[in-house]
Parts: C-alpha cells; sequence; structure tokens
C-alpha cells in the first residue's frame, strides 16, 4: 500500500492511497469461490456452477463490498502509518476500480491542532470572599417560607400583589382573536411576572366575579414575532381572589426539611449548613469560570470544522430537551449560528483541557472521585443512596472523573496564575454571574 499526504489548508489533509491490484483481486476471488459452494442457480446443481457464470453474476457485487471494506481498513492503516490524528471522518473519493489495476481513492479529513500551551502566569483570577450573616439566614427562613406558601383564604377586598387570581380571559389585536391569547380557569399570582408586562398590573385592585379589560403591548422582542410590538386588549373575569397563608416556623414546618428534632435553633443550623455549602460551590465556580475564560485567552487555537458541527448538534439536542421537545422535533429547525459561538468556545476548551491533562499527566484516581461523590450526596436526605447509585452506575461514574480531572485542571492552573480577593455579600457571591459583553472583553486586554 502507498500514501502520500498534502496539506490542503490550515487543518485540512488529503491522503491519496493506493491498494496493490492482488490484495483487491484476492479478496474478491476469496468471496466468489464461498460464493460458488452455496450459490443456487437454475439448470446447475449446488457447488456445480461454473466459475465464469459466478464472477458474471456476482463479480461487481463481490468487488464493490470488498473495495469498501479495504477503503475503511487502510485509511485506519494509512492514518497510523503517518502519525495523523483525524477530527472527523474523511470524505472519500475513489476512482474506477478495474479487474487487475492498482485501486487508488483519497480521502480528505482535519486532523487535530498540535497545542502549545500558554502562560498561565498571565491568567489573572479574582477569587469571591464572602461570610453568611444574620440578615441573610434571616431572608433565607423567609425565602423558605414564601415558597412554602398556601392560597386557600378567599377575599372580598381587592386583589394586591401576591394574592392568587383564577381568570377567564380573551385576547385581541384590531377587534381579532389570535392564536394563543385564551385562558380558561387560570391561575395567576399577581406580581410573578409569568404574563406580559402591563397584564398583571392592570389586575391589581381587581375584585372576585369583576370583568376587566385591559390594554398591553407585546415587547418588541417577543417569542411570537407576528405578535411583536402589536397592541392588544385582554377581556378578563376574575373568579376568585386568593390571599397567600405563609407558614410559621414551627416543628410541622421543619419537618418539611427533615429537621425533626431541635425547633428553630436546629433548623437555622441546617439552613445555616446549606447555604454555606452553596456559598462555596458559587466561589469554586466563579474561580473555575474565570480559570477557564483566562485558558481561552492564552491560547489561540485553529479549530477543526468537524468538531464545531458535532458540538452545535450536542447543544441543538440539549435545547430542545430543555424546552421539553419531544423526538420528533427536526434539529435542523434550530439555526447553526445560534450554537456556533459556544460550541467554539467549548471544542477549544475543550482541546486546551484535555492538553493539560496530558502534559501534566492528571489522573482521577479512585479516591478522588469517590469523595467528590461523598461531597456531591451530602446535600441530600440519604446520602448513601445516592452514594451507591453512582458507584455501580459506570456512566455516571465517568462523567464524574471528568470533573474530577477538570478540577485537577483548575488547580493546576491556579498554582501559576495570579490570584487576588473579592470581597462581597452572600448574595452578591451566590448571585448568577453575568455574560461577558464586548466592553468586559475590551478593558480584560
Amino acid at each position: 500500500m502507498q500514501v502520500s499526504v498534502e496539506a490542503t489548508s490550515g487543518l485540512e489533509r488529503r491522503l491519496t492511497i493506493t491498494v496493490p491490484a492482488e490484495r483487491i483481486d484476492s479478496e474478491v476471488n476469496k468471496r466468489l469461490q464461498e460464493t460458488a459452494r452455496k450459490a443456487k442457480i437454475d439448470g446447475f446443481r449446488p457447488g456445480k456452477v461454473p466459475m465464469s457464470v459466478i464472477k458474471r453474476r456476482f463479480g461487481p457485487s463481490a468487488r464493490q463490498e470488498v473495495v469498501g471494506e479495504v477503503i475503511q481498513s487502510t485509511f485506519f492503516e494509512a492514518v497510523q502509518k503517518e502519525s495523523l490524528n483525524p477530527a472527523g471522518m474523511p470524505a472519500v473519493e475513489p476512482k474506477e476500480v478495474k479487474d487487475g489495476e492498482d485501486f487508488e481513492y483519497t480521502a480528505t479529513f482535519e486532523v487535530y491542532p498540535e497545542i502549545a500551551l500558554g502562560d498561565f502566569g498571565a491568567i489573572e483570577v479574582k477569587k469571591p470572599v464572602a461570610e453568611i450573616a444574620d440578615a441573610d439566614i434571616e431572608d433565607m427562613l423567609n425565602t423558605l417560607r414564601d415558597q412554602n406558601k398556601a392560597f386557600t383564604e378567599e377575599v372580598e377586598r381587592g386583589a394586591e400583589d401576591g394574592d392568587q387570581l383564577t381568570l377567564s380571559f380573551v385576547g385581541t389585536i384590531d377587534g381579532e382573536a389570535f392564536e394563543g391569547g385564551a385562558g380558561d380557569d387560570m391561575d395567576l399570582v399577581l406580581g410573578s411576572g409569568r404574563m406580559i408586562p402591563g397584564f398583571e398590573d392592570g389586575l391589581v385592585g381587581v375584585k372576585a366575579a369583576e370583568e376587566r379589560t385591559i390594554d398591553v403591548t407585546f415587547p418588541e422582542d417577543y417569542q411570537a414575532e407576528a405578535l411583536a410590538g402589536k397592541a392588544a386588549k385582554f377581556a378578563c373575569t376574575v373568579s376568585k381572589v386568593l390571599a397567600p397563608e405563609v407558614p410559621e416556623l414551627d416543628d410541622e414546618f421543619f419537618a418539611k426539611f427533615g429537621v425533626a428534632e431541635g425547633g428553630i435553633e436546629a433548623f437555622r443550623a441546617e439552613v445555616t449548613k446549606n447555604m454555606q455549602r452553596e456559598l462555596d460551590q458559587a466561589i469554586k465556580n466563579s474561580v473555575k469560570n474565570q480559570v477557564m475564560d483566562g485558558l481561552r485567552n492564552v491560547h489561540d487555537i485553529e479549530l477543526p470544522k468537524a468538531l464545531i458541527t458535532n458540538e452545535i448538534d450536542v447543544l441543538r439536542q440539549q435545547a430542545v430537551q430543555q424546552f421539553g421537545g419531544g423526538q420528533n422535533i427536526d434539529l435542523s429547525m434550530l439555526p447553526a449560528e445560534m450554537f456556533e459561538e459556544q460550541a467554539q468556545k467549548r471544542v477549544s476548551l475543550g482541546l486546551v483541557v484535555a492538553e493539560i491533562v496530558k502534559v501534566k499527566e492528571l489522573k482521577a484516581d479512585d479516591a478522588s472521585v469517590r469523595a467528590m461523590i461523598e461531597e456531591m450526596a451530602a446535600a441530600y436526605q440519604e446520602p448513601q443512596q445516592v452514594i451507591d447509585w453512582y458507584m455501580s452506575n459506570e456512566k455516571q461514574l465517568q462523567e464524574v472523573r471528568s470533573v474530577v480531572l477538570e478540577e485537577q485542571v483548575v488547580d493546576t492552573v491556579l498554582a501559576d496564575a495570579k490570584i487576588s480577593e473579592k470581597q462581597c455579600t452572600y448574595k452578591e457571591a451566590i448571585a448568577p454571574e453575568a455574560p461577558a459583553t464586548e466592553e468586559d472583553a475590551e478593558s480584560d486586554k
């Protein structure tokens, strides 16, 4: 087998592979002989069909089948011989196959880029430093009470923010009803922000059995383009106004969170422990995100298009699952442009992280994997059940190993990075980080 390699552009390579005629012909003849022993053809006894008839009837299909298998096997032989690392499946162009002649084909594909690790010392990390104040604990207690409130008491007064209404409504634009603009006996908590701007505000003060028409305007960026920016009227009929009933901090309430003894002090201790766990995780995530952003900044890598395409498909599938889509959704309906930037970041970061793992010889040892599983399980009421589930599930174990390796990469970078502390409150520390803007990127330069 002869192999030649051509670098066509960037990461793209073209292999020209020539396979000796004997290799093809030998395998074709072998298959035709096997066929001759089994073939049933009218006018001939089994096993007595002349080879000339076998070749005429089965020769072309046998040769086509052999050529397909030879392409597959010789391609992998060739990339190993030339020490190439394909980043996707090749585009194969075979030349005409003729009896007794060498077979030649080309295979075009991208290879993984060679990565030279950048200067980790150029990465700056601002580690959040925060403590849980008594006021934070009180706010959390009130939040837990609010999350467990019930709506059981009907009131005759006008509705206020926080009340739950049961209402029916019909929306119209220029006097015409529109799709999705009606609801029947729907529960709505005023101030929840479930409806478009102006809708809930227009129902403040309404009473049970009252009818009210609300004038609103759909936002310019509304998801249904046909409604975006349009003025609409909603004719609403309210059947009930229910006031919220917030539970007391008593033993019955504590029991919902697994605190059976110790009263308010034990409950506060449990809440504080969970808040500390959340704070620690938020700080860890903030540091990790800064490290990952830093790694992207100090590495300028040419990315294989095949990997980006594959990552876009993964992101499409995740988007469908996130929004409850069914398996029958055509993923191509989601434009690739929606996911391209995120896919590029993920592919770039994945390549860099993999290179760090290889160069630094990082390992996800069993003890580290076990420790991480135990840390995650501590957030559950039955930690041992969670541990047992992870330890008996190879797919989940592999995901944990990946996270452990990722944390080791972060630690490796932090050993050289420039680290400073940033004082902040508990709420600031746990708040979701805002996406980086172009102005942020410029200020980091």
